[in-house]
């Protein structure tokens, strides 16, 4: 809670926020392990936010503060940050890390450090993602936060997430990492480097959603700052007609199913599921919206479907349920030549017919997308300009036409009873 304008918890909220860290600590410079969940109705670390990671060029970043705005999911009384030097090519000093809550444009109010194995920087080895320490202060689900990043040592590749639709801003040279206000940091980006999620201690579990798939999950086509891509508009829906389920976004722009592309568009869904999907604590149900770069690069029908099967088996043996997506029209790039079109509908044929077999569930994007007049391209009003992308009306669209009635979503509620959560 919040006590004349300060971020205040109780104390034996801090001891068991600090406790449970000391389980699951992962330890500077080590790989993360799936951190352990709540068990029943029990407070535990959720995934509370996510940012899939891809290698990008990082020189203008060294000696710098960056500072982030990260919308959480889910609600609860203490946070910790997931930092990444994954793709990184040389190690990563992060000098000063804080959190504070986030007020107009780059500003902040009160941000507090975050410390690492008790220190106040942290370093990370090339491949190495990093657990900080605990954070005792309340979150709230779609309350923004700041995330500030002295980056004191980077290498000429690092880890990030290329296209955030989100605006953040980078300081000049120093530490900036505790200042409330934007002064100083005069270059803004649209990118979330280094940070690659954060985990909340929450009062009961989550039964999440995660989105992974292309430039379509990413958000290419909406609004920038407005927080209306496909799963923005799948968690609004959920919190008015069910229950406040985390959706939480896997997306990388050029993303495809059948082949990894680590300059542009990162690795497959299947290659990234050990970092992307497995150790994400309360995701229940995986959508995959995948598929129309691997056609624009000639990708057959039974490619994909060996694809789609293939990542729908890992995550049904991972204990999760899984939901396809047909592949929606497009007129960019070359998709809407004649074999790629013709490819497209065959995929999509076997993904209505046979995807409810292979998976949980199937989500028809292609029908919800397309323009009845001419089914080869997008409803005008749902194409965002280049032909490829939804407007954030088609994202809309997208996220009304999703079953709701079958994902996991309300059930966690419906187990734990009040008390359960304090």
């Amino acid at each position: 809670m919040r006590r004349d304008g300060r971020w205040h918890l109780p104390a034996a909220l801090a001891v068991l926020a600090l406790l449970v860290a000391g389980l699951t600590f992962a330890g500077c410079g080590g790989v993360l392990p799936a951190a352990a969940g709540a068990a029943g109705c029990d407070p535990g670390w959720v995934a509370g936010w996510h940012a899939a990671q891809q290698a990008v060029p990082g020189d203008q970043l060294a000696g710098r503060t960056l500072r982030m705005v990260v919308r959480p999911q889910t609600s609860g009384d203490g946070l910790r940050l997931r930092l990444s030097n994954r793709h990184g090519d040389g190690p990563l000093h992060v000098g000063a890390v804080t959190v504070g809550r986030a007020g107009d444009g780059a500003g902040t109010t009160g941000p507090r450090p975050v410390s690492t194995a008790g220190r106040p920087d942290v370093r990370l080895e090339p491949g190495a993602d990093v657990l900080t320490d605990p954070l005792p202060v309340p979150v709230g689900r779609d309350v923004p936060l700041t995330v500030s990043l002295y980056l004191a040592e980077v290498p000429a590749t690092i880890s990030s997430h290329p296209v955030a639709m989100r605006t953040a801003w980078l300081s000049g040279p120093g530490d900036r990492s505790g200042q409330p206000q934007p002064d100083g940091f005069g270059i803004t980006l649209q990118s979330w480097p280094v940070l690659a999620g954060i985990d909340v201690l929450a009062p009961r579990p989550a039964d999440g959603v995660l989105v992974i798939g292309d430039s379509l999950v990413d958000g290419v086509g909406s609004t920038p700052d407005a927080d209306d891509r496909f799963p923005d508009r799948l968690a609004a829906r959920l919190a008015s007609e069910r229950t406040a389920t985390p959706v939480l976004n896997a997306g990388l722009s050029r993303n495809r199913l059948l082949q990894d592309d680590p300059p542009a568009g990162g690795d497959a869904p299947g290659t990234r599921f050990d970092v992307d999907v497995a150790p994400l604590v309360g995701i229940r149900d995986v959508i995959l919206l995948i598929g129309t770069n691997d056609l624009a690069a000639g990708a057959g029908a039974d490619e994909l479907a060996a694809g789609l099967r293939a990542f729908a088996d890992r995550g049904r043996e991972a204990g999760l349920r899984v939901f396809l997506t047909t592949i929606p029209p497009s007129t960019s790039g070359g998709r809407d030549a004649a074999p790629v079109v013709a490819a497209r509908d065959r995929i999509n044929e076997r993904i209505r017919t046979e995807g409810p077999h292979w998976a949980d569930g199937v989500i028809d994007a292609a029908a919800t997308l397309a323009d009845p007049g001419d089914p080869t391209r997008l409803r005008p009003e749902y194409d965002s300009g280049d032909g490829l992308h939804p407007s954030p009306a088609g994202y809309r669209a997208l996220a009304a036409a999703v079953p709701v009635g079958v994902l996991s979503g309300a059930p966690a509620g419906d187990r734990c009873p009040a008390s359960a959560s304090g």
